[in-house]
Parts: C-alpha cells; sequence; structure tokens
C-alpha cells in the first residue's frame, strides 16, 4: 500500500530545549499526597477543619470542572444537590419514620444507609431535571439551573420532616471497624482520600474514549453526533455524575457538621462553587483544589482582616471578595491552575508514553463491493420559509468511485450535504444509506452505517493532541463505558483506538504532529486533521467538504494521491470543493448545483463541454481549457 506524500507543514513542532525537568507530573502528585500525610497529624485543629472544608468544596467544584469547563454547561445550582446528599443521610439517621422502616439496620451503618439513599435520590432528581433542562441552550440552560436550584432550596426549608428553617440536629458521626470518626482530624483524612480517589478516577474517565466524547460536547452538537456520539445522553450523565460528587460532599458535610439546615445549600453557595471551579481552572481536575483553597481562605482572611483595617464589623468581606473575584478572572481568564502550570512547566519532565498494554481489538466493518449502491437521494428538497435551498436534487454515490458536488456560492452544497449526513431533515424527498430510509434519524446513525465526514468549518479540540482528534473518529468501533473507563479497564481497547488512530494520521502524512494540539497546526492542516478522524471510524462513504481548501499544491497533490487510494480500495466519496483543477483530475462523476437545482451530471468531461454550466457556473470555457490543459501536463 503506497503513502501519500507528506503535506508541507507550515511549521515543524520544535524539539525541546533546554533543562528537561527533574521530576514527573505523577511524582509530583505522589509528593504532595505524601507531604499531606505527614504533615496532617501536625497541622493545628482549625487548620485541619479548613483544610477539611477545602476538599468537601474541591468536590463539587470537580463536577462543575467536568459540567462546565470540559462539557460546556453553566450549572448554578450544584449547592442544591449538596443539600440533598445531606438532608438525605441526616433523615436516615435521625427521624422516628426511617427508624421505624430501617429497623434492622444496625445504629453505626445508618450513615452508610444514608449515603446510599442520599445518592439514589440525587440520581433521579439530576436526571429528571438533566433530561429537561440540558435540553436548553445559550443562557437558558444557566437560568435554568438557577430556577430548579432555588426551588430545591426553598423545599428544604419548607417540608418539616426535614426540620423546617431550623434543620436537624443530632446527626451520628461516621464510624468504620475499629475506627472512630467522630474528630474532625480523623474524619478529614477520610474526605481527602474521597477527593483524591475522586480526581483519580475523574483522570481515568477523561484519558479515554469516553473522556473525549465528553470533550466533544464543548464544540457544539454537530460534530459529536457526527462521530456517533449520542450527545443528549453524555450530556445528562455528565449532569448526573457532577450532581452525584456534590452529594457526596453533602453527605461528608453533615457527618462533619453533626447538624444541617438550608443555609448552605443556597443559590450565593452554589455561585461561590461555580467560581472555583472558574477561578482555579475549569477544564483541569487539580484546578478545582486550587480554586477551592484560594476562595475558602480568602474568604476566612477577609472577615479576620477587614474588621481590623476598617474598624467596624458588616459585610464588607462580600464586597471585597465580588472585587477581588473581578479582578482575578481579568488577570487569568482561563483559571489560575494552567497560569500556574506554564510557569512550573521547566520543572517537569516531558510526559513520555504511557499505555504499554497490548492493544485490542476494534470492530471492523465489512466494505461493500464495488460498485454497490452507497447512498441515494432521490427528490430532496429543503425549505426555510419562502426560501428554496434544495429543489428535488437527485444524487447517488457508489463503492469505489469519487463524486464531485459543485456549484457557485449560495448553491445549496451544504445545505445538502447537512442532510444527506443526518445534521438537517429535507422537507420533501428520501435518503437511503446502504438501503435502509434515513428519514429522521439523527447523524449518529448515518455514522452507525458506515458514514464519515468532514465540515466546511473545520470543528475539532483544538488544545488536544492531534491524536486525541482522530481517535474520537473511532469511537462507534469501540464500546467500553464510563465506569471500566474509570477503573481502567479500558486500557486494552484505548490502546488499540490510539494505534488505529496513529496509523491514519502517519497515512495522512501528519505523521510528526500526532501529539502537537490540533489547534496550532494551519488550516490546511487541520482539514488533514479531520479527513484522518473520518478514516478512522472505517467508513463506506466518506463526505468531504471542501477538503482542498487553504492546502499548497503539493499537499493538494497529496490529498487527490490519498482518495484515489481510498477508492481503488472500495471506499464511495462524496466531495464538494471549489478548486476545478483537484476536482477535474480526481472526480469520476459531477454533479452541478445552481440556485439549489441540478443543472447537469455526468463525467467530468461532458461538465466540461456543458454550455449552462460553463455559463452559469464558470463564466465561460476558458476556464475549463486550463483545467483540461492542467490534467494533460498532469499525466
Amino acid at each position: 500500500m503506497s503513502t501519500p506524500a507528506q503535506p508541507l507543514p507550515a511549521q515543524a513542532p520544535a524539539a525541546a530545549t533546554g533543562a528537561r525537568g527533574w521530576i514527573t507530573r505523577g511524582q509530583a502528585t505522589c509528593a504532595f499526597v505524601l507531604a499531606l500525610i505527614v504533615a496532617w497529624p501536625l497541622l493545628p485543629d482549625f487548620t485541619v477543619v479548613v483544610a477539611s472544608y477545602i476538599a468537601l468544596y474541591s468536590l463539587v467544584a470537580l463536577g462543575l470542572v467536568l459540567l462546565t469547563g470540559v462539557g460546556g454547561m453553566t450549572s448554578f445550582g450544584q449547592a442544591a444537590f449538596v443539600g440533598v446528599g445531606a438532608y438525605a443521610t441526616a433523615w436516615a439517621c435521625t427521624s422516628p419514620q426511617a427508624a421505624a422502616w430501617f429497623s434492622a439496620v444496625p445504629a453505626p451503618l445508618l450513615p452508610w444507609l444514608g449515603l446510599l439513599l442520599g445518592l439514589a435520590v440525587t440520581f433521579l432528581i439530576a436526571w429528571g431535571l438533566g433530561a429537561v433542562t440540558l435540553r436548553l441552550s445559550g443562557h437558558y440552560l444557566p437560568l435554568a439551573t438557577i430556577a430548579w436550584g432555588l426551588s430545591l432550596y426553598y423545599l428544604f426549608g419548607n417540608m418539616q420532616f426535614l426540620g423546617g428553617q431550623t434543620g436537624i440536629t443530632g446527626i451520628p458521626p461516621l464510624r468504620l471497624p475499629g475506627l472512630d470518626l467522630t474528630s474532625p482530624r480523623a474524619l478529614g483524612v477520610v474526605v481527602w482520600t474521597v477527593l483524591l480517589v475522586a480526581i483519580w478516577l475523574l483522570h481515568n474517565l477523561l484519558d479515554s474514549r469516553e473522556g473525549r466524547a465528553v470533550r466533544s460536547l464543548k464544540t457544539g452538537q454537530v460534530m459529536a453526533e457526527s462521530m456517533g456520539i449520542d450527545t443528549t445522553r453524555q450530556r445528562v450523565k455528565l449532569f448526573v455524575l457532577a450532581a452525584l460528587l456534590a452529594a457526596v460532599s453533602g453527605w461528608l458535610y453533615a457527618h462533619m457538621q453533626r447538624f444541617v439546615n438550608p443555609t448552605p445549600f443556597n443559590l450565593n453557595i452554589g455561585i461561590e462553587f461555580l467560581f472555583m471551579a472558574v477561578v482555579g481552572g475549569s477544564g483541569h481536575l487539580w484546578g478545582a483544589v486550587l480554586g477551592a483553597t484560594v476562595i475558602t481562605l480568602l474568604k476566612e482572611k477577609l472577615q479576620d482582616w477587614l474588621p481590623l483595617l476598617l474598624g467596624g464589623s458588616g459585610n464588607f468581606e462580600t464586597i471585597v471578595f465580588g472585587l477581588m473575584m473581578v479582578l482575578v478572572l481579568q488577570r487569568f481568564a482561563q483559571g489560575m491552575w494552567p497560569t500556574l502550570s506554564r510557569i512550573t512547566a521547566p520543572l517537569f519532565k516531558p510526559t513520555t508514553a504511557r499505555r504499554t498494554t497490548p492493544a485490542g481489538r476494534l470492530d471492523r466493518r465489512q466494505l461493500p463491493a464495488v460498485g454497490t449502491r452507497l447512498m441515494d437521494a432521490r427528490a430532496v428538497t429543503k425549505r426555510f420559509g419562502g426560501l428554496v435551498a434544495n429543489d428535488s436534487v437527485d444524487l447517488h454515490v457508489d463503492a469505489g468511485e469519487v463524486h464531485a458536488l459543485i456549484g457557485p456560492n449560495g448553491a445549496g452544497k451544504s445545505t445538502f450535504f447537512n442532510m444527506i449526513s443526518g445534521v438537517d431533515d429535507p422537507t420533501e424527498g428520501s435518503i437511503a444509506l446502504l438501503s435502509q430510509p434515513m428519514a429522521g434519524k439523527p447523524s449518529r446513525e448515518f455514522a452507525r452505517l458506515g458514514l464519515s465526514r468532514t465540515f466546511q468549518h473545520v470543528r475539532i479540540l483544538g488544545q488536544r493532541s492531534v491524536l486525541e482528534n482522530v481517535a474520537l473518529g473511532a469511537h462507534l468501533r469501540a464500546h467500553r463505558g464510563w465506569l471500566a473507563s474509570m477503573l481502567r479497564l479500558d486500557r486494552a481497547e484505548e490502546a488499540a483506538l490510539l494505534a488505529e488512530a496513529r496509523r491514519q494520521i502517519e497515512r495522512c502524512g501528519l505523521g510528526p504532529f500526532a501529539d502537537v494540539p490540533a489547534g496550532s497546526l494551519a488550516l490546511g492542516q487541520q482539514r488533514i486533521v479531520e479527513i484522518a478522524r473520518a478514516l478512522a471510524g472505517q467508513p463506506a462513504l466518506l463526505l468531504l467538504d471542501e477538503p482542498a481548501a487553504g492546502l499548497r499544491h503539493l499537499e493538494k497533490q497529496a490529498l487527490a494521491q490519498l482518495l484515489a487510494q481510498l477508492r481503488s480500495e472500495g471506499l464511495g466519496i462524496l466531495i464538494v470543493e471549489h478548486d476545478m483543477e483537484f476536482v477535474m483530475n480526481l472526480a469520476d462523476r459531477i454533479t452541478v448545483l445552481e440556485f439549489g437545482a441540478v443543472i447537469a451530471e455526468g463525467p467530468p468531461a461532458e461538465i466540461q463541454s456543458n454550455q449552462r454550466v460553463l455559463d452559469a457556473y464558470l463564466g465561460g470555457a476558458d476556464d475549463f481549457d486550463f483545467a483540461s490543459d492542467e490534467k494533460g501536463s498532469a499525466a
């Protein structure tokens, strides 16, 4: 199998220079944990309590890092889920009705029953709210979280069996066999252990197939759905996970305080949790810990210092805190953790390959025989009000051919592309993929049947590596879920996904750039990344939207060679392109659109001699004479 010429890079990845550091980031994390273990017995009691609260707040902020920084969804209502976890265990441990229901449960186990109850109730509430709320977008989503956050807060204060505004007292301490966790110092060890385990689990999740699916949510649903990802399901799962983390924090909080009332679960606290995630770095797990630490200590110190400085008491700390948050967000737009990482980068050794697990096996699709009808669009019409974007368009693509769709700007090519890939539904007409009618089906179902596509405007995860972007295209070829990813039971499958992604990257001529951020590449190279990502899904039908845009001459030659090779392997390719030389040298058949209607269809030679095409699209025969000369000289 021949390999296409490597596209000429705009800038080669720079080699590492200077000091290579003296410690890995994993070793630094272990050093932090070890220092915490050694220092914990020596810390003053007040410091232990503050550190425990920082860990509790960090748990909630972790969920918001996933929800907001990674998934692109803003929530102001996480404090309400903390309240659900706290009130569930308080009721289970103190209510006479709960005592009657759970009379067979020994008293030391009631707090653990309260944890299970809190998680179950939180799951049901979060799933129900998420299924409704997450359908909203833009500013409606955060407004909706404010609404249900306030509703749950007032619900806590108005339900008499939860103590009303007075709250619930007499919550017992946590107990483990042979361990009494009554003291804040002992319980603080549990709190920090839970936090560190949560960070490890979430790190594993983000470093997986499912993690890439979660990260794709922030760029919009179109790209993610085209990779076969059920974005609605992923958003709800992410919302539920963030809520469960908040509930665990509430459960620990209740047994630390031994008392709960509605005050700590109001909207103001929900805003503070969001501040913690954003100030620390909303896309970074350890940013949650940094943000919780900074805001907790800042509030604590302001309460001590301001009365001394101003000579009186009041709510001055709230005013100063708000002003300081504005300054911090101005100075650290992406949060403090990315800045801290950049400053300390010289201390750390470069990240080395971390996966030595033998690669597992991915699903493989049996490609249809050459000549098989892959896609058949008949009388496809799309109206936007009184505007007819596509008017009764017929087009089909067979296995083993390159079919080009051309036309002037505004001819309806992108609209047609969106309809035959499931992004949009036609007003009239039918679309069949591998003989299956696809009316009303989402684009992930098109991907499941073997359709992959690129986009006119590049859609990639700019801050993630080229390797991770391309691996996203193979999402449907693996099956391990969230739990397996968290527990690192997916390593063989993950190794196979990355091996397949690297193979496609090298095939497309971007091997030296596999581990650099995709957003740092030139636009033409980013288009090649999209092609590699589409190929990683092992498609039967490949839709390419202006793939040669932004490429230089040698890069176009390499792309043409790659597409010709794919055609010889039996893929069907439908391509939208404005570069006539590129199209005429490559396509087997061409369909020409004008004002949304087909004005010509046939092999390149017929299109070049079609007077209607020459007049309506290219402005005269001279343009095609030039393309023909170039084709002859290239031959």
